[in-house]
């Protein structure tokens, strides 16, 4: 049997419990390893060069999120057409999708790069850096920009490997991607003296590392699906195709990144630089969070997708209602860390400032309040990513972290000050759950409906 056959017979067959199992280790293990790049970078910055630069990079962040964001258009999006033409059997067509999509991350990744360098000052001025943080923001986002195509095609290419069905491999990418920025971290820091522009060495040299690897495994045998050269051609019919798609996250990290930079100049002017750099602290951990619902999501995609283009609902119904549960237990256990270890949490990260471990701790309690709701947010957006429904994917995106959080975030700190700063997080994530669920029930209704009329036709 060959691996294209292996890999669909087990997204077809694959008893589902199991066959998420097997995609999430990796997934998780890939995720939680790749989110050490910031969380290192800060640990490493704030203890060997100090907590002002732990601010500068915080600030940097919000930029950091708009390159991933334009990686999340096309990789997500090309995964997902990937995977709904692999549950059709067309892998012509997978391939071209393929195709394109490389092309379209190196033109994108060049495209960022010549405009980041153009705007960089005023957009690191919009994100909150002042006078006291500017050389250390300004001198890291320097060599960040220069690394934008291995940043963009590396993560890029290794979302369609999960999407193909090797997760294993998309994990391996990762580990060894990670695995090099943090051996690279300590020694550019504090051996070699490099501070703040060592850190951004160490992550460019291992994207770069993990783009030559995506790119080898695609051209090689080990790969379901194949780099051709023919299917580098743009046909603007498959830009489309995976756009549509890859909008929903796109618009999610692009809403981060406004949402990121608006924090940062609420938390300047209610608290100080030092708000921004436990600010940076608090967000690892929350991504940290984040990131293994989106290993959850990352094992759910393929199956999803898969199935729902060969019209299986009762597989797909199956696999969403299983990510929501996962998703919810890991949501309540992060809750939990966060409200019952906050001092310890921010003193990894600098244990020199008394008023940053001050203000972490108590950023860090109430940012965190509404967690346990987070969880099936995310795998509700992701389905219907997942499902074709970009439009829902779209909207759910936006109401936790647009339209429901920035309203509150720009009137609560008037009245509240810091703590409103913190607040505006937990009371969007109320809301928008509360509206997000409407969405859920009515689509799990659907789906039981798909899968009754299925069983009455074979019967």
């Amino acid at each position: 049997m060959s691996r294209q056959q292996k890999n669909v017979r087990e997204l077809e067959f694959e008893h589902i419990p199991k066959l998420m199992w097997r995609y999430f280790l990796p997934a998780f293990a890939g995720v939680i390893v790749n989110s050490l790049y910031n969380i290192v970078d800060r640990i490493f910055i704030g203890h060997g060069v100090g907590a002002m630069a732990l601010s500068g990079l915080s600030a940097v962040f919000p930029i950091m999120v708009i390159m991933m964001a334009f990686g999340m258009l096309i990789g997500m999006g090309a995964g997902v057409r990937v995977s709904l033409n692999m549950g059709k059997k067309d892998f012509k067509r997978a391939e071209k999708v393929l195709g394109n999509a490389f092309v379209l991350m190196i033109v994108m990744a060049l495209a960022i790069m010549g405009l980041g360098f153009a705007i960089k000052d005023p957009l690191l001025h919009f994100f909150g850096v002042n006078n006291q943080t500017f050389d250390y923001a300004n001198e890291y986002l320097n060599i960040i920009l220069f690394g934008s195509v291995f940043n963009i095609v590396g993560y890029s290419l290794n979302n369609l490997i999960r999407s193909e069905g090797s997760a294993r491999v998309a994990m391996v990418s990762m580990l060894i991607s990670a695995g090099l920025n943090i051996i690279l971290d300590p020694i550019f820091i504090f051996w070699l003296d490099m501070g703040v522009a060592g850190a951004a060495y160490a992550t460019v040299i291992s994207q770069f590392v993990l783009c030559i690897w995506v790119i080898a495994h695609f051209s090689s045998i080990r790969s379901v699906i194949r780099l051709r050269w023919r299917n580098f051609k743009v046909h603007w019919d498959i830009v489309w195709y995976i756009v549509t798609i890859g909008f929903a996250p796109f618009s999610m990290q692009m809403a981060s990144s406004l949402v990121f930079g608006t924090f940062n100049v609420q938390l300047v002017k209610y608290g100080g630089d030092l708000a921004v750099g436990a600010m940076g602290v608090i967000m690892s951990i929350a991504m940290l969070m984040v990131m293994t619902i989106i290993a959850i999501n990352m094992a759910a995609q393929p199956i999803i997708g898969f199935n729902f283009g060969a019209k299986n609902y009762k597989r797909v119904k199956q696999t969403l209602v299983i990510g929501l549960g996962f998703a919810t237990v890991i949501s309540i256990l992060g809750f939990l860390v966060g409200e019952l270890f906050p001092h310890a949490i921010i003193k990894l990260f600098n244990n020199d400032s008394q008023e940053l471990l001050d203000i972490g701790t108590r950023g860090l309690r109430i940012y965190l309040l509404a967690l346990p709701l987070v969880g099936f947010q995310i795998i509700t957006g992701n389905y219907f990513q997942s499902t074709g429904k970009a439009g829902l994917a779209v909207l759910i995106s936006l109401l936790r972290q647009v339209i429901v959080l920035l309203p509150i975030l720009m009137i609560l700190p008037k009245y509240q000050g810091l703590d409103g700063v913190w607040l505006a997080s937990p009371i969007s994530d109320i809301v928008s759950a509360l509206i997000t669920s409407i969405f859920l029930i009515r689509e799990l209704r659907r789906l039981t409906k798909s899968i009754k009329y299925a069983e009455s036709s074979t019967n």
